[in-house]
């Protein structure tokens, strides 16, 4: 599925409890989502047909759409069976998985659109390394002239498609630099996250990483903070100023699509691909294969 078009694509997705064939699953351009931005997401992958922390990822679409105001048709447990039917239908293991809800057309079409139907849809494709090749020599990052916004103004723990809006210009801006992605500060002007990923830092084997106070708490970030301390590695969560950047000696970004991705260079500071990283890597690796 490389270079083809999202829209125009072999296979079935899975909208409003029925199969559509992929082409086929289309919305009004009046949807209020599309003008909006009344949606909710959820990023998944699948690893040998099973869909690592599934069911939290379904708990979390609830919560963001909760959080949003958009009441939700479907149950979690509905949810779960939706991603198995999409799963079972795309004929796909190894995958990514695309559940998300949102607001449609209906007799509202200004900012208030409580009258208007509420739509779910799961869609499943392949999809490899989300920084491509920086897997292995680790990605370069930008940092955004963007921040992330106060909890005050934003539902900042929502997975909402409007929040991503200034993560979708911090990562042209980046990669027309030739970087993969780009880190983004807080309000505050703590170090808070990547466009689409999560954040830690390594120094004299200690890991630092941003308080998530303002910020999605991954569900692959909490995960690695598990793995660590399993392996009796100390986490510090805590506000991190972006001139510490310089004092740390490793970097790596979590989450769903990025998994565990080193990183060489932020802006002018550098990092090693070291010992620790590679070690967390392979411990995540090894714990969504075997979906324990």
């Amino acid at each position: 599925m490389g270079g083809e078009a999202y829209d125009d694509r072999d296979g079935v997705i899975w909208f409003d409890g029925a199969m559509v064939p992929w082409r086929e699953a289309k919305v009004h351009v009046l949807t209020h989502a599309l003008h909006y931005a009344s949606s909710v997401f959820e990023g998944e992958r699948a690893y040998g047909g099973v869909i690592f922390r599934g069911h939290e990822h379904s708990l979390r679409l609830l919560s963001s759409a909760a959080a949003m105001d958009i009441p939700s048709p479907y149950t979690a447990e509905e949810i779960d069976e939706a991603k198995a039917t999409a799963l079972r239908a795309s004929g796909l293991e190894d995958c990514y998985v695309r559940a998300f809800m949102w607001r449609g057309s209906g007799p509202d079409m200004g900012v208030a659109a409580a009258r208007n139907p509420v739509h779910m849809a799961v869609a499943v494709w392949a999809w490899g390394a989300y920084y491509g090749d920086a897997k292995m020599k680790g990605a370069k990052l930008d940092i955004s002239k963007w921040k992330r916004p106060s909890p005050e103004t934003i539902p900042s723990h929502a997975k909402a498609a409007g929040l991503y809006m200034i993560c979708t210009m911090s990562k042209h801006a980046a990669e027309a630099k030739g970087c993969s992605d780009a880190l983004m500060m807080d309000y505050r002007g703590y170090v808070a996250e990547a466009t689409g990923a999560n954040v830690f830092f390594v120094k004299d084997n200690v890991v630092h990483t941003p308080l998530p106070d303002c910020f999605l708490n991954g569900l692959t970030r909490q995960t690695v903070v598990d793995l660590l301390k399993k392996r009796g590695v100390e986490v510090v969560e805590r506000h991190i100023m972006p001139d510490e950047l310089e004092s740390f000696e490793q970097c790596w970004l979590t989450g769903t699509a990025a998994e565990v991705t080193p990183v060489g260079q932020i802006g002018e500071y550098t990092f090693e691909v070291g010992a620790l990283t590679r070690a967390i890597a392979e411990d995540y690796e090894k714990l969504v294969r075997g979906n324990r």
